[in-house]
């Protein structure tokens, strides 16, 4: 005769044949369902990543804005849209950013960026691009695509404008047709805030590396994701419409605080472009590590990059107190009237015996 297991008969009769861990999986993965934030496999010695709300933006937008309950804040000429964030519009002289209120404690994370970029102008009749950044100060307008130079922590540059070859001749002269550049280009740069960006070169000397992405005027979606795992960073794009990453830069030895801020900013000058921010979406990953890999992985506070040299902050002298900056100026001046009075005794004796000298 059949029994009847009730509403929850049928999972206590299961669960006696799962063991502990697959049962404590398969509540995971439920609850990770049921919150809307389901886990995704992301290769291998990684398990999976989750959305994290806090530190993402997509439409409608909302959490966007000036008030202190705001997780995202607009800066300069940037503005909320239906479809997008403009950072900048197609005019000149304009500076936008947008930047996450919520710093980030994530050890390996992973940043999807969909963005546009478009505008009226023709070949090198546009500019100047937009940048993805992770550092130490947000809000802090600047030249450097927006943003503050001598910046701390690690910029992402969606370059459209070829500054150091604008005068091709110079161009040639400098370097082979091999290391040559075509733009739009993306580089990275990490700052420990004692490099500063060179416009004129397009930022080469301080560059980790970059790759050619044609990304202005596209009919489909473009996207640039940043991943950090285990002091290694991978930064790859999809720009071509078929739905599949390429891979730009990758640089093992790459050691990034934690507690940093996410923004993006872009700026335009005697030329432009619309710089549209259609969504950012950061991931927790998982990772397993080692003990050994635990013990190498500690927490850094500034950051750096394994076999590259970055100059050492120089901390700035404390400025001298007044009773301190008082006894300088008191005892410069007993120190000068005292070799003042020496300087009259020894001139009097050397006439006194000048004087001898003619009797």
């Amino acid at each position: 005769m059949a029994v009847a297991l009730g509403p929850f008969g049928w999972w206590r009769r299961w669960r006696r044949r799962l063991s502990a861990r697959e049962v404590s999986r398969m509540l995971l993965l439920l609850l990770l369902l049921g919150s809307g934030q389901g886990p995704r496999q992301v290769g291998a010695g990684q398990t999976f990543e989750y959305l994290k709300r806090e530190h993402s933006l997509s439409k409608p937008y909302q959490g966007v804005g000036t008030s202190s309950s705001s997780l995202w804040n607009l800066m300069g000429n940037a503005m909320v849209m239906t479809q997008y964030i403009r950072l900048t519009p197609d005019m000149q002289s304009k500076q936008g950013a947008l930047w996450n209120r919520v710093p980030c404690f994530l050890r390996d994370w992973e940043l999807q960026v969909h963005f546009r970029i478009h505008g009226q102008g023709k070949k090198n009749l546009h500019g100047d691009g937009l940048a993805i950044w992770y550092t130490k100060d947000r809000m802090q307008p600047g030249p450097v695509f927006g943003n503050m130079d001598k910046f701390v922590g690690l910029g992402v540059f969606v370059d459209t404008y070829p500054n150091e070859e604008k005068q091709q001749e110079a161009q040639k002269r400098r370097y082979s047709p091999g290391v040559q550049r075509v733009f739009p280009y993306i580089s990275a740069m990490v700052n420990n805030g004692s490099l500063s960006y060179d416009h004129e070169r397009d930022g080469r000397p301080t560059e980790l590396g970059g790759c050619t992405a044609i990304v202005r005027n596209l009919h489909y979606d473009t996207f640039l994701v940043i991943r950090y795992v285990k002091r290694h960073l991978t930064i790859m794009m999809d720009i071509d419409g078929k739905h599949e990453w390429r891979d730009c830069i990758e640089v093992p030895g790459v050691r990034l605080p934690r507690g940093y801020y996410f923004g993006t900013s872009s700026i335009t000058g005697d030329l432009s472009d619309n710089h549209d921010v259609i969504s950012l979406k950061l991931f927790e990953l998982t990772v397993e590590r080692t003990p050994e890999e635990e013990k190498l992985h500690r927490d850094v506070f500034l950051p750096s990059v394994d076999n590259m040299k970055l100059p050492e902050m120089t901390a700035p002298l404390p400025p001298l107190s007044g009773l301190a900056l008082f006894l300088i100026v008191f005892f410069s001046l007993v120190f000068s009237v005292f070799a003042i009075v020496i300087g009259i005794i020894l001139y009097n004796k050397w006439q006194d015996q000048s004087r001898k000298r003619f009797y």
